[in-house]
């Protein structure tokens, strides 16, 4: 069989927001949206969030989504996620979740980012991790500008799919593979995999994970990149025989040591 692979959600996953939600301040301003469309796109977020979602639900939103882009120039939305991308998804990347992609790249593995949001803004945000596989939702465009159509949706069993397929093209074993998410909506991604992890659940979700025995993790720390570059721990990779949640186990822990460490420092300055 071939080698495992590694699929992460994005939104509460890797990142501490919704990557859609995250840009919506920045079409507000360039005129993409409305006032009343940013509070529409919350609300729905907010019903995702909390678990209400179905397939005719997520149906909806999809459509939504179409309506809602459709006649914005492909290129515009580009720049403005490019320019943005430091200011709103940067310092939310949670530090558990950039060493446990770390942890299996190291380890050979690729990592894929699996999102319902859209291309556009999930490929530039892989690019900021380091990561260079994504599954996203594409839109349909014409003559530059989108055309009111989605091409690719990825949400629920659409994911597993696009999942199934990339596995089939690259070689990879899915039994031999790991899928993270927080949401229940991804139950089926994280049933295709031999080693699914629940991160930062919703009810729902922590209520399969412990019927089922999956993991459980708690991210907690989203800071800057930069910032997580200079306080890495100088700390030699991990035996091969070592499994790659011990890794992140350590991680987390040298984490909250440092920060306790510097805290009380700084109280005692």
């Amino acid at each position: 069989m071939g080698q495992g692979a590694a699929f992460f959600d994005l939104d509460k996953t890797v990142i501490a927001k919704s990557s859609a939600l995250a840009f919506g301040r920045p079409f507000y301003r360039d005129g993409l949206i409305t006032r009343r469309d940013v509070v529409k796109s919350a609300y729905a977020q907010l019903m995702f969030r909390l678990g209400g979602t179905d397939e005719q639900t997520m149906a909806r939103t999809r459509d939504y989504l179409a309506t809602l882009c459709k006649g914005w120039q492909v290129e515009q939305v580009r720049q403005i996620v490019a320019e943005t991308l430091h200011e709103l998804i940067n310092p939310y990347v949670y530090a558990e979740a950039a060493a446990l992609i770390e942890e299996h790249q190291a380890a050979g593995r690729d990592v894929v980012l699996v999102s319902a949001s859209g291309e556009e803004m999930v490929r530039p945000i892989g690019e900021l991790l380091g990561v260079t596989d994504v599954i996203a939702t594409r839109m349909a465009v014409e003559d530059g500008r989108y055309s009111g159509e989605v091409e690719f949706y990825a949400a629920g069993p659409s994911k597993v799919e696009a999942v199934t397929r990339l596995a089939a093209e690259r070689g990879y074993d899915l039994a031999d593979s790991y899928a993270y998410s927080d949401s229940y909506t991804d139950r089926p991604l994280l049933e295709c995999v031999g080693h699914p992890t629940a991160v930062n659940p919703d009810r729902q979700l922590r209520k399969l994970a412990t019927e089922n025995a999956w993991p459980v993790l708690e991210f907690r720390h989203p800071i800057p990149l930069g910032r997580r570059l200079r306080e890495r721990p100088a700390v030699p990779m991990a035996a091969a025989a070592l499994s790659v949640g011990v890794g992140v186990a350590i991680g987390i822990a040298w984490y909250g040591r440092h920060r306790r460490t510097r805290s009380a420092s700084t109280t005692t300055a």
